[in-house]
């Protein structure tokens, strides 16, 4: 197996988590496996909060000239509602994945620091919490969710509601790097005997592409967020154009950020499609080397197409080539992948089961998005359609009909594996129906009001512009989706405590992950598998279909049922201490540290009341605490 990047000091087999219940073991988890839960339980609740600010919006602008909410409301709710699912809900529902699938697809038994993961989600939910909170009195974020400056600087967003956002998302970044280190860690230290880069599950090569883009993006965004904090509280002038700003200064830096954004959010999903559509196919997915390669092209160009959001500040027609030409050439790796899903059910017998649903129709969904797209490349056309809802029904086709239709389709298929249950396929098919239906009964006539003109973050409108019909239909399309949702909710709540008993392999798939019980143990693998080709299970129980891709070794692979974990008849499976298997200590140090760190930001907010002292100990307080956390974490034994 290969080493981590240092040497870890394990506790007792006895301090492992496995088999320990109540709230306590959960606040003091390092187990990638229930952080992961953790992950998908919180980001789940987000996107059902995002989901209802949804809701609010397309009421309000069912029907011309309506006040169900008041102009402010509205702000903070449109802000709120972009920042939630962007920042709180999809991101985070990746981040589930890779907490509970990257180490059990590369034969690992945790992460590389197990607590410095449970540090990042704690960091993430006391964050969103941060940010969420203050819309119930009033004082939420309201200046859209990319909070162009100058406009959120002090002179003209005087309130707390743009801190909230400024210090929410930074908190949030923190999050993001600190997992982001962890999984590249991860994947390049500890992945099995023989589980060479071009023989991990696709799903960890998007998952890999995506880590890198946070390292690398994130600093464009802290260094904007940074700048609006001094400009904020300590009177500098970097978006002041009186001063001699540059009014563009916000806009590139963002975006530098924000394009690059849209494919950390999107990769995650096209590795899960990637990961279905082979199993459901009951063959090899098609092209597995250029859907890598168009991965890694995707993240690589993604830092090149940034300005096309700016075609219409008057950057010049130099500028407007080049970008449009690198947003036409970034559809080449994406379509890739598109023909490469397609021709993986080609020929395929296919089974349509409730993943299987999804990934075909986030292929269906995410095209029409992505030719939308390309039409932006195009500068001409990006004038008439900028700032209005045709921009809208682009994105929403694929962050809704490609992000969030693969994660659901990911749900589904990883639910036996995480839970030892299948969900209900009966509610599954009803919950997929109804939202592809809804999804494009609220999305796709955004493609016409907008050409008609109706500009976005608008609070009202009145009749007789031609808008009336299409926003009558997207709010009709929304209460679909509020009940598509809810379809699901009782789905995944009843399936964890009835649903049908899954097997250890639920689907007949050909990767590690498939080899271990369901739930797995907190070890993983009782005995590190030693991998030879890239469908290590299809080599054991289905050989005729991996025939044809390489193997290192004639015997096909070694993965036995001696790797499977030994099944204890009276407690179900072995502990670690039964097998001898050391496991990391629990702790409550990562939590404590979160903590430490939201209040510290906290303690500013204080400064805008003049009251300089408190700030001032709550923020030097906070960091002493945090400071003292990390020496105790650092000097206790370690993961």
């Amino acid at each position: 197996m290969a080493t981590t990047a240092a040497t870890p000091t394990f506790a007792p087999p006895a301090a492992a988590s496995y088999g320990q219940t109540g709230i306590w073991s959960w606040i003091t988890t390092v187990d990638h496996k229930r952080i992961g839960a953790l992950y998908l339980y919180t980001a789940l609740f987000f996107f059902l909060f995002g989901g209802l600010e949804a809701g609010m919006i397309r009421w309000q602008l069912a029907l011309p000239n309506q006040h169900i909410v008041t102009a402010e409301q509205y702000n903070q709710l449109f802000t709120m509602h972009g920042t939630t699912m962007v920042f709180l809900a999809i991101m985070p529902l990746s981040a589930a994945f890779f907490n509970f699938l990257i180490p059990l697809q590369i034969g690992a038994r945790d992460v590389a620091f197990p607590r410095l993961n449970a540090f990042s989600y704690w960091v993430y939910v006391l964050g969103g919490t941060f940010m969420t909170v203050p819309i119930f009195f009033g004082n939420a974020p309201n200046g859209g969710w990319f909070g162009y400056a100058p406009l959120t600087t002090m002179p003209y967003s005087s309130g707390l509601n743009i801190d909230f956002w400024v210090m929410g998302l930074q908190i949030l970044g923190i999050s993001s790097l600190a997992a982001a280190f962890n999984f590249i860690t991860t994947i390049i230290n500890m992945r099995a005997p023989g589980m060479t880069l071009m023989r991990m599950p696709v799903f960890t090569w998007m998952s890999f592409v995506v880590q890198f883009l946070l390292i690398l993006a994130f600093p464009a965004i802290t260094i904007a967020l940074v700048f609006l904090l001094f400009d904020r509280f300590f009177g500098t002038q970097f978006y002041e154009i009186a001063a001699g700003a540059d009014p563009l200064l916000w806009q590139h830096l963002f975006w530098v950020f924000g394009h690059p954004e849209v494919y950390i959010l999107i990769l995650p999903a096209f590795g899960l499609v990637s990961e279905i559509l082979p199993t459901f196919s009951r063959k090899p997915l098609f092209g597995y080397n250029v859907v890598i390669y168009s991965g890694i092209m995707i993240g690589f160009l993604g830092f090149g197409v940034w300005a096309h959001h700016m075609f219409a500040v008057g950057m010049g027609a130099t500028a407007d080539t080049v970008f449009a030409l690198t947003t036409m050439l970034i559809g080449v790796p994406t379509g890739v992948k598109i023909f490469n899903w397609i021709a993986t059910m080609w020929g395929g017998q296919i089974r349509f089961a409730a993943p299987m649903k999804f990934a075909i129709g986030l292929i269906a969904l995410f095209t029409i998005g992505g030719i939308s797209g390309v039409m932006h490349s195009s500068p001409p056309a990006d004038l008439q359609q900028t700032d209005t809802y045709f921009v809208v029904a682009h994105f929403h086709y694929v962050l809704f009909g490609g992000s969030i239709m693969g994660i659901l389709g990911g749900i589904y298929f990883y639910f036996p594996k995480i839970t030892g249950r299948y969900m209900s396929e009966t509610m599954g098919t009803w919950h997929f129906w109804t939202t592809f239906i809804a999804m494009n009964l609220t999305f796709f006539p955004m493609h016409f009001s907008g050409m008609l003109g109706m500009p976005r973050r608008i609070y009202t409108y009145d009749a007789g512009q031609g808008w009336d019909t299409f926003n009558l239909i997207s709010s009709i399309g929304t209460a679909m989706l509020i009940l598509s949702t809810l379809i699901f909710v009782i789905n995944f709540l009843k399936s964890r405590k009835s649903g049908a008993i899954a097997p250890n392999d639920a689907w007949g798939a050909g990767t590690l992950e498939w080899s271990i019980p369901s739930p797995p143990p907190d070890y993983n693998f009782a005995e590190i598998p030693v991998v030879t080709s890239r469908y290590p299970l299809w080599d054991l129980k289905h050989p005729e279909r991996t025939a044809g891709i390489a193997h290192s070794a004639p015997d096909i692979m070694t993965i036995t049922d001696a790797h499977a974990v030994p099944v204890h008849e009276e407690t179900g499976h072995k502990t670690a201490a039964e097998l001898g298997i050391p496991m990391p200590f629990n702790t409550v140090k990562p939590l404590i540290a979160a903590a430490a760190l939201v209040t510290m930001f906290s303690g500013l907010l204080f400064m805008h009341k003049d009251q300089f002292a408190v700030a001032m100990t709550i923020t030097i307080g906070s960091a002493a605490l945090f400071v003292g956390t990390l020496y105790a974490w650092l000097t206790s034994p370690l993961e």
